[in-house]
């Protein structure tokens, strides 16, 4: 029979436990530094991965986020319906659909980075700048696991 000293060195020590939760608080400070500019951390995560790229086909963004394409289809439409993204027909591959920040897009990314640059300090605050880093570059080591050949930029 499992014991409770066991739950409890397991609740302590359980990697996806800690990150899922840490993942709720900072989502949930994200998603209200970002809602006077109607986005979610999820849609900023978009925008950011569109603006460092060439249009890109929705697999690709997908696999940059790593989600499913049909999560990344679902995400793109409220995007395009306001105007931050647009879809279009590959230049030699009608059957392909790339997807481009808009300049109304690249203007709310500046606005999101703003506030996300004011709000920052308050979700790292209790780290220091080291710290912060060196957890940045662990999450980005630990994203790649399932992906052997995927090295993270940082590392």
């Amino acid at each position: 029979m499992l014991s409770l000293e066991a739950t409890y060195a397991i609740a302590e020590t359980c990697l996806c436990v800690h990150v899922q939760t840490a993942r709720r608080v900072v989502a949930g400070h994200a998603d209200g530094v970002f809602r006077p500019l109607g986005l979610t951390n999820g849609q900023l995560a978009v925008l950011l991965t569109l603006h460092r790229a060439v249009p890109v086909t929705v697999g690709d963004l997908a696999k940059r986020l790593t989600m499913d394409p049909s999560t990344a289809t679902a995400d793109l439409k409220p995007l395009e319906r306001r105007g931050l993204v647009v879809r279009r027909s590959h230049a030699t591959d009608r059957r392909v659909r790339l997807v481009a920040l808009t300049d109304f897009g690249r203007a709310v990314l500046a606005a999101a980075i703003e506030l996300w640059a004011a709000a920052d300090d308050r979700a790292t605050g209790r780290l220091s700048g080291n710290e912060v880093r060196a957890l940045c570059l662990a999450l980005r080591r630990l994203s790649t696991i399932d992906q052997p050949g995927r090295v993270s930029a940082a590392a």
